[in-house]
């Protein structure tokens, strides 16, 4: 995309262009993702939300019980923004009845009993129970057809543009669709918005009713990689679904793999997922917040120069060993003319690939500057008739 600069750009910048260099001159190969058998899939960086890998990603699927993380996220806002705690009773009504559902996951609540809010909330987490989704959709909205309305207002506050939810389980029903782009949307903002929430998604077991059950989820046992979410699904409809997190060193990857055939073949796939991610790409943070990018002539003020920099931290994700090719520049929208306060945006920075902008940024004033004196400002005025 053409980038418009103003005509003195030319003559004021000073070290427009900044390289990071290296020793080392070796050439980084980078294969393409491997082959995923599954209906959709998609390879997400957590912290930039760079898409490292796809296919069908925007796909309309049946999720099954990835539906239960939607049912977790509304929780975990529920009890952060203080309309419900994790030791509230909730009666269990005979929709949420265990009997309901002989032929699906539950918890095993019963009809007549009270239950936790901390107990239910794990028995959709751990266990996948339906029952206990029903449940909690009746206690934080009424009823399962105004909670599915909470869903799918969060969706679309999320961005989910492509997911339409009809229950807080995820059973099949005709219009019941999300997409791998929008899981992994949901599943980052789990992670970012409600960690105490996310947290719940490692644990291996749960018992309730003297019936303990085991984390669907096998990468949790995987010692080879460090897994610490997320949620399976599977229908007859839906195949075998599963989205992941999992970190290394700084890097946190989300992966989502939905209609596989099988529990291994989802397992697998997912897993292929995050070794490429890990092996081939990585999360680097070339510039923090507030750390001077450049000095540029200030005019009018009482010093010449002026610190530029980034008032946030810069991470990216770029394949592994292209960092000592990574180049940052900078353009400016306007001369820069004191007074002049301390955090005025001016500009872009743009971070560039191989020619091409892998991020940009406002580019701010670090510092204040004041005007100069009389003599100092007549002095950059007959300056600037001959630069214009």
């Amino acid at each position: 995309m053409a980038k418009k600069l103003i005509s003195i750009i030319g003559k004021l910048f000073i070290g427009a262009t900044v390289t990071f260099t290296t020793l080392s001159h070796a050439i980084t190969i980078i294969p393409d993702a491997p082959q995923i058998n599954a209906k959709g899939f998609i390879l997400v960086d957590h912290t930039t939300g760079k898409v490292i890998a796809e296919g069908n990603a925007d796909a309309q699927l049946a999720p099954a019980s990835l539906t239960k993380m939607m049912t977790s996220y509304i929780i975990g806002k529920e009890i952060e923004n203080g309309n419900i705690s994790n030791t509230d009773k909730v009666m269990i009504s005979e929709n949420a009845w265990a009997k309901n559902f002989p032929d699906s996951s539950k918890m095993f609540i019963e009809v007549g009993t009270e239950v936790s809010v901390d107990l239910l909330n794990k028995g959709i987490i751990v266990a996948s129970g339906n029952d206990a989704c029903v449940a909690m959709a009746e206690h934080i909205a009424g009823s399962e057809g105004a909670f599915a309305d909470l869903m799918n207002a969060h969706a679309e506050q999320l961005g989910m543009s492509s997911s339409y939810f009809e229950n807080s389980h995820g059973l099949d029903s005709s219009e019941h669709m999300t997409t791998p782009r929008d899981m992994a949307t949901l599943a980052s903002a789990i992670i970012r918005e409600v960690p105490e929430e996310y947290a719940i998604y490692k644990q291996k077991s749960f018992s309730y009713n003297n019936i303990k059950q085991y984390n669907r989820n096998s990468l949790l046992w995987d010692k080879s990689l460090n897994v610490d979410g997320m949620k399976t699904g599977h229908t007859s409809n839906a195949g075998y679904s599963l989205v992941t997190s999992a970190t290394k060193g700084d890097m946190r990857l989300v992966t989502v793999v939905m209609g596989t055939e099988s529990e291994r073949a989802r397992k697998v796939e997912s897993k292929k997922l995050l070794n490429y991610g890990f092996r081939f790409f990585e999360t680097i943070t070339p510039y923090k917040a507030g750390e001077k990018f450049v000095s540029n002539r200030i005019w009018m003020g009482d010093k010449e120069n002026i610190d530029l920099g980034i008032l946030l931290d810069t991470p990216i994700t770029i394949p592994r060993g292209q960092r000592k090719n990574l180049k940052a520049n900078f353009e400016l929208n306007q001369q820069l003319t004191a007074p002049m306060t301390k955090g005025t945006v001016v500009g872009t920075l743009f971070l560039q690939l191989d020619g091409e902008d892998v991020a940009k940024y406002p580019l701010v004033t670090l510092e204040e500057v004041n005007e100069g004196s009389v003599f100092s400002r007549l002095v950059d005025y007959v300056k600037l008739q001959f630069i214009n």
